[in-house]
């Protein structure tokens, strides 16, 4: 196991920065889940890490040493990729034990080393069989065997469960949190999907255009978000952002003035100033539906429903109000048509408050 540090890391193709700078450190047995859109420079944080793109500039250091021109087979790093990349020719016991076939070890404890590993990933009924007989969950599963078997210091995984369906996606996200939890081992896992760096990380790190925005644990991100851009990153649906400026001792509230009640929040928001343009976020799941249009809530939202999206165990509603939309989570026993008028309340403490301007949360 490794500590992993990376000391104003940069990555430069000829005139062009990709990654500026960034400061992180993913301690020994940490998941840490890179998060972002694409192009923000997620995965090539990850290829310098595993040593498959030069360092332009900065320190990396792995067990506390330098390894920026360090070969990527000396770096005891082991990389899961997105299209799994095992070898079709060869059984699954081949493809586990491939990294092994360089070492020292006999051939006993090789063997014992695939079936130590096999085990552990649920693939011993299957490891006479071939690539094309598995599975993609399975496929994967091979995949991080092989990195296993060699007992290495960390994991890479680039966007692992992108090329599965939304079952598999769940089962493989479950199944590597499982194994983080029995190996201990440090993880750096790479992702555009919120959902599942919410359900793995300890961290999350959230990247736009080769910079780091935000670092914090999954509840933290989503409670706290330090800007607009994290605050619509991370949640499903994104956090609703209506547009206002402050003045003399309230909020005066632009598109959705005539359908968004602050009269009961009792004065300003901490942090903010008289004539500062700001943008108030709030959650979809913090909306309360009032019935029969009433409730005692300081911040009351009236609009009409354009679209009601059934969840199962509950109901997102996308609501028309007079100059823009807001969506709002509802009880799934409630049933919605197109262009009834609804009501939606929420407490004072659940809205964020940002500068405009800056985009970052002032509150």
């Amino acid at each position: 196991m490794a500590r992993i540090e990376l000391e104003q890391i940069v990555k430069r193709y000829g005139s062009i920065t990709t990654v500026h700078g960034i400061d992180l450190t993913i301690d020994d047995g940490e998941f840490v889940v890179l998060v972002g859109p694409s192009g923000c420079g997620k995965s090539t944080t990850l290829r310098m890490i595993a040593g498959l793109e030069a360092i332009s500039g900065g320190t990396l250091r792995i067990g506390g040493q330098v390894v920026n021109d360090r070969e990527p087979k000396h770096r005891n790093i082991a990389m899961v990729f997105q299209n799994y990349a095992i070898y079709p020719h060869l059984t699954v016991a081949q493809n586990i034990g491939f990294g092994l076939y360089t070492s020292k070890l006999s051939k006993a404890e090789k063997q014992a080393r695939i079936r130590e590993t096999a085990k552990t990933l649920s693939l011993e009924p299957y490891l006479e069989r071939r690539p094309a007989a598995l599975s993609g969950g399975q496929r994967q599963r091979v995949a991080i065997g092989r990195a296993m078997v060699r007992d290495p210091v960390a994991f890479l995984f680039d966007e692992p469960l992108s090329n599965l369906d939304a079952q598999l996606r769940g089962q493989m996200r479950l199944e590597i949190k499982q194994l983080h939890q029995r190996l201990g081992s440090t993880i750096v896992f790479v992702t555009h999907d919120q959902v599942e760096a919410m359900s793995l990380a300890d961290r999350i790190v959230v990247m736009r255009d080769g910079r780091i925005l935000q670092v914090g644990a999954p509840m933290d991100l989503y409670n706290r978000p330090a800007d607009i851009f994290t605050a619509r990153f991370i949640g499903t649906p994104e956090m609703n952002m209506i547009d206002g400026i402050v003045a003399d001792g309230h909020v005066e509230l632009e598109a959705n003035a005539a359908a968004v009640d602050l009269s009961g929040l009792g004065g300003l928001p901490r942090g903010v100033e008289a004539g500062q343009p700001i943008v108030l976020g709030v959650r979809p799941q913090e909306l309360h539906l009032l019935a029969g249009g009433r409730g005692d809530f300081p911040i009351r939202i009236e609009g009409r429903v354009r679209v009601a999206e059934p969840h199962g165990s509950e109901t997102f509603v996308l609501l028309d109000l007079p100059a823009g939309q807001l969506v709002a989570r509802a009880p799934s026993t409630v049933s919605f048509k197109p262009g009834d008028a609804v009501a939606f309340g929420a407490e004072a403490n659940s809205l964020r408050v940002f500068d405009k301007r800056t985009e970052k949360l002032v509150n």
